[in-house]
């Protein structure tokens, strides 16, 4: 046990960063100050803060808490006995400020998924030898409680496969492409007009923020040490409306994923887009709406459906590991001592397997097409489809196709490894039947 046995003396809690995380974190902790003391046995109080603008106007009052400029000293300081960590960023003063606390023996909650993606195992580590307790429901998921469910309600089950959509500016840009037809540029500028996606949005739409909190999920689910470093990273920026529309008729939606799975090589984790079936859970999840489904021996495959981000499911996740440790029923980090937790075995991305859709385009002359399947054949590879599609625009222009422009071709792929479909593009780009590079999305198995 991490924590000690709750008495009556309030939870002391001090609070790093006060953006619309924190605020929502100070506000709601003073909304249910009645009903949380009744849960968890004792008071729990926000006794102090720090940000970097002591008099902006966050819409609380912080009269009564002492304030502290750096954050470090906050997390040293005797007037706390937990600390909530919100100010990001995987090194810095969010780093130095945690282990200040834990080096202390104070409780940690963060919702940093950088720092633990960076420097998880150290702090959790640690936070066992000071019996301090280190929680971060609220660092992958936002309001879905997929931490716990992890580490504790399923911790009767030998999982074998994890994947969600991580991030709601990702799955709000595809979902306005795939109903609207607009473009990635188009949806991206409305996303940050609407505050959805950041004004440099690369973290999210290049699939880094999904990585980090896949390097997070996988330890928990498969009892590894973090391996963000392994993550295969891929973004959305190269999806056209095109691709959406042949998903669509293909019954297919096409998901950015995190993906972790048990495999014959090893752990293989990725991000990138993909095509799940329409049939599937995760795909009815639009806009900014964030899922995980979990494979799992005893419960099969459930499926937790939540908000991702905000501050008020942040903040949800935040205080509901402050009430564990209220409680006194934190445990352990990752669910084991970390002594325990294994070094995970790196599955090349190169033997990953499964089918794929591949959009090429063709120069509109004979041979070309055939040319294209040879290749495909040469490195075993089943083609279950092959659609060439001329736009009517281009149609009404070149009737016969006697111009040789380039037509689209999509190929739906039969289960095969990586490693067969880049070396055949290879040998497709140098053959000069193709004008520009392939597009390829891997299909993920029900």
């Amino acid at each position: 046990m991490h924590a000690p046995p709750p008495d009556s003396r309030p939870l002391r809690v001090g609070i790093a960063g006060l953006g619309t995380v924190g605020a929502a974190v100070a506000t709601i902790l003073k909304r249910q100050e009645n009903a949380l003391a009744a849960r968890c046995g004792r008071p729990v109080r926000v006794t102090a803060v720090s940000a970097r603008d002591r008099n902006r106007d966050r819409g609380i009052d912080i009269s009564g808490m002492s304030w502290f400029d750096d954050p470090v000293a906050l997390a040293a300081s005797p007037e706390i006995d937990c600390l909530i960590e919100l100010i990001g960023g995987s090194d810095g003063p969010a780093k130095q400020a945690v282990e200040a606390a834990l080096s202390a023996g104070k409780h940690v909650v963060t919702a940093n998924k950088a720092l633990l993606a960076a420097h998880g195992v150290a702090l959790a580590e640690l936070a066992e030898s000071k019996g301090a307790a280190l929680a971060f429901e609220a660092s992958s998921a936002g309001g879905i409680p997929v931490v716990k469910t992890l580490r504790e309600a399923l911790s009767g089950n030998n999982v074998s496969r994890l994947y969600g959509i991580l991030n709601g500016t990702c799955n709000y840009i595809l979902s306005r492409m795939e109903l609207e037809g607009l473009t990635f540029e188009a949806c991206l500028k409305d996303a940050q007009r609407l505050g959805y996606a950041e004004a440099d949005p690369t973290f999210d739409v290049e699939g880094f923020d999904t990585a980090h909190k896949l390097a997070i999920l996988t330890s928990l689910a498969f009892g590894t040490k973090i391996d963000a470093e392994a993550i295969h990273v891929e973004g959305i920026s190269s999806i056209t409306p095109l691709d959406l529309k042949m998903a669509d008729e293909l019954g297919y939606r096409i998901k950015l994923l995190g993906v972790a799975e048990r495999t014959k090589t090893g752990i293989e984790q990725r991000v990138h887009p993909t095509m799940v079936p329409k049939s599937s859970a995760i795909a009815q999840v639009m806009g900014v709406t964030n899922a995980v489904t979990i494979d799992a021996d005893a419960v099969r495959e459930i499926t937790l459906v939540g908000p991702g981000a905000g501050g008020g499911p942040t903040a949800s996740a935040v205080i509901a590991d402050i009430a564990d440790i209220a409680r006194g029923t934190a445990g352990l980090p990752f669910g084991m001592p970390v002594a325990r937790l294994e070094q995970p075995t790196r599955a090349p991305m190169q033997r990953h397997e499964g089918g794929y859709y591949i959009r090429l385009a063709v120069a509109d002359r004979p041979g070309a097409a055939a040319a294209i399947a040879t290749r495909m054949a040469e490195a075993n590879i089943s083609l279950e489809s092959i659609v060439q599609r001329r736009s009517e625009a281009a149609a009404a222009r070149d009737p016969g196709g006697r111009s040789g422009a380039p037509v689209p071709v999509v190929l739906i792929t039969y289960a095969t490894s990586e490693q067969a479909i880049r070396g055949a593009l290879e040998k497709v780009g140098a053959d000069g039947h193709i004008s520009e590079a392939p597009q390829v999305i891997r299909i993920e198995r029900e």
